[in-house]
């Protein structure tokens, strides 16, 4: 009797299923800062609001100069010889190139668009989806702040130099008009440029600490127009607070006789001034978002 042939049995390999690595960790590929870049360009001017508010705030600025402007050309002939010479000595059309109401304008409208920029997709929880999708909170703030910078910076330079060359078109009618290529024409020029990004980084500070639409406004509005008219600089600590704001260090940069004050400063003080709000409003932001949205 014989004993039918037996099939070896087969036999399965063992595998071993690892569960998938959980985000944010070294296994799975990190997005890259430039692909963060684009999709935070693409997110700001998805919105329309975002050109038209822009848009708006620039003809608003510019106008603003560009009228004071006229009604100096219009006064022009009725002035005296001796006033006349005197405003073309001491460059007094400077302060018409880009007036304190023109950058005044420039802040709160500039840092109103920044404060959106956070808010706003706070109100519409945009946010939540965002931080799932990147979970790298420093990465995705620091392609946010570059791409609000980088387009107010050169919304600012368009804004400065479009209301320099009008305001001086009409005064060069009136043989006083200040060259651009003058030191403190180029001055003026950067200065007010760098208002644009600067008032939008503290707008997004403000509303990552605020996280309100109607309060960050407000309180932009106090930082910036309030504030400059509570410091007395007529007192040592008065005029030491005063100095420390970001209008005070433009009008410090913009002005030709600023050393008659009574407690004078220096340019490099006032560049500081720029340096230390810029600074201070892009850690206030990733801190802000990074230790509260755990």
């Amino acid at each position: 009797m014989t004993t039918p042939p037996t099939t070896p049995p087969t036999t399965t390999p063992f595998t071993t299923h690892r569960p998938a690595p959980p985000a944010g960790t070294g296994d799975e590929p990190r997005a890259r800062q430039r692909d963060l870049i684009a999709a935070e360009w693409l997110k700001l001017w998805s919105l329309r609001s975002t050109g038209w508010t822009l848009a708006a705030s620039a003809l608003a600025v510019i106008a603003v100069s560009v009228v004071t402007a006229y009604d100096q050309y219009q006064a022009w002939p009725r002035y005296a010889a001796a006033d006349r010479a005197a405003f073309v000595r001491d460059e007094m059309a400077l302060q018409h190139a880009f007036t304190a109401n023109a950058a005044l304008l420039l802040l709160l409208t500039v840092s109103a668009v920044g404060a959106l920029t956070v808010v706003g997709e706070y109100g519409s929880g945009l946010i939540r989806t965002t931080f799932a999708a990147v979970p790298a909170r420093r990465s995705l703030l620091a392609a946010k702040m570059t791409v609000v910078a980088a387009v107010t910076t050169v919304f600012g330079a368009l804004v400065a130099l479009v209301s320099f060359v009008l305001t001086q078109a009409l005064l060069d009618q009136r043989g006083a008009a200040i060259p651009i290529g003058d030191p403190d024409a180029l001055r003026l020029l950067v200065a007010s440029a760098l208002l644009a990004p600067l008032a939008a980084l503290v707008g997004m500070a403000l509303g990552a600490v605020l996280r309100h639409t109607a309060t960050t406004l407000v309180v932009t509005f106090l930082v910036f127009l309030l504030l400059p008219l509570v410091f007395d600089e007529d007192r040592h600590w008065g005029a030491v607070l005063h100095h420390s704001l970001l209008f005070s260090a433009w009008n410090r940069l913009t002005q030709i006789d600023a050393d008659q004050a009574a407690y004078p400063w220096t340019i490099t003080g006032a560049w500081t001034v720029y340096a230390v709000w810029g600074l201070v409003a892009a850690v206030l932001v990733v801190a802000t978002v990074h230790r509260r949205d755990q």
